[in-house]
């Protein structure tokens, strides 16, 4: 009886796999075991083109789907980097005097970011108090010193690196906990000394010298644009 309904198993598979072979060609695991079958009965003395062509076929192909599956994610990952700079340009833009802006910087632009600390920094020939908590008020030539970490190399607009600990000139107290920082050089018109927008992170790999830049780079050019309205 058991032998039977073991004949009739086999030959319901057997109709089955007839009927529609995709069933076992679209199986990777199913074919492989095929593959390896028929290789012991071929014996160690034979090789198999087929089965090292199709060997190397899978590997290819597993190299293919990592590759789609990588340039998925840097593609979303872009678009959610563009929504997070568009939203902060629109805030920006609703600011209706240089106040606003920088109660922005201190509240808005850090929940949108997803960062830790915002720092508007802004060179003095004098040694001047912080007006406003989100303003770090350096002296003159600090902020390509800081940028270029005193080298003689070109200052980029936008420098993404890791740091630890960051400068406590820019961060203050929150200096020892900052890991990596994005560092925004801004012109902000005649006769006004170089600024800086410095974005802070606990993360040591939210900001890192081999990312784009271009999406803060014209975040960059949005608030210049918008300090230089209110500044007048």
């Amino acid at each position: 009886m058991a032998d039977q309904t073991a004949m009739a198993a086999a030959q319901d598979w057997r109709d089955r796999i007839l009927t529609d072979p995709d069933m076992i060609l679209e199986d990777r695991d199913l074919m492989r075991a095929l593959i390896t079958a028929n290789e012991r009965q071929m014996g160690q003395n034979i090789v198999d083109l087929r089965g090292i062509a199709m060997e190397r076929l899978e590997t290819r192909l597993d190299r293919l789907e990592d590759t789609h599956r990588s340039v998925i994610a840097a593609a979303y990952e872009n678009l959610a980097g563009t929504n997070q700079i568009n939203r902060c340009v629109l805030r920006l833009l609703d600011c209706d005097g240089f106040g606003d802006l920088l109660e922005v910087l201190a509240t808005d632009l850090p929940d949108i970011l997803r960062v830790d600390r915002i720092r508007l920094v802004l060179e003095s020939a004098e040694d001047t108090p912080s007006p406003h908590p989100v303003i770090a008020v350096v002296r003159e030539g600090f902020v390509t010193t800081y940028v270029t970490q005193d080298r003689d190399v070109p200052v980029r607009q936008v420098t993404l690196r890791q740091c630890a600990p960051a400068s406590d000139k820019i961060f203050g107290e929150d200096a020892g906990w900052i890991r990596s920082e994005a560092l925004l050089r801004l012109d902000l018109g005649a006769g006004r000394q170089v600024g800086m927008l410095a974005f802070g992170s606990e993360d040591p790999h939210q900001f890192r010298v081999n990312q784009g830049t271009e999406l803060l780079t014209f975040f960059t050019g949005c608030f210049e644009r918008v300090a230089r309205r209110h500044l007048g």
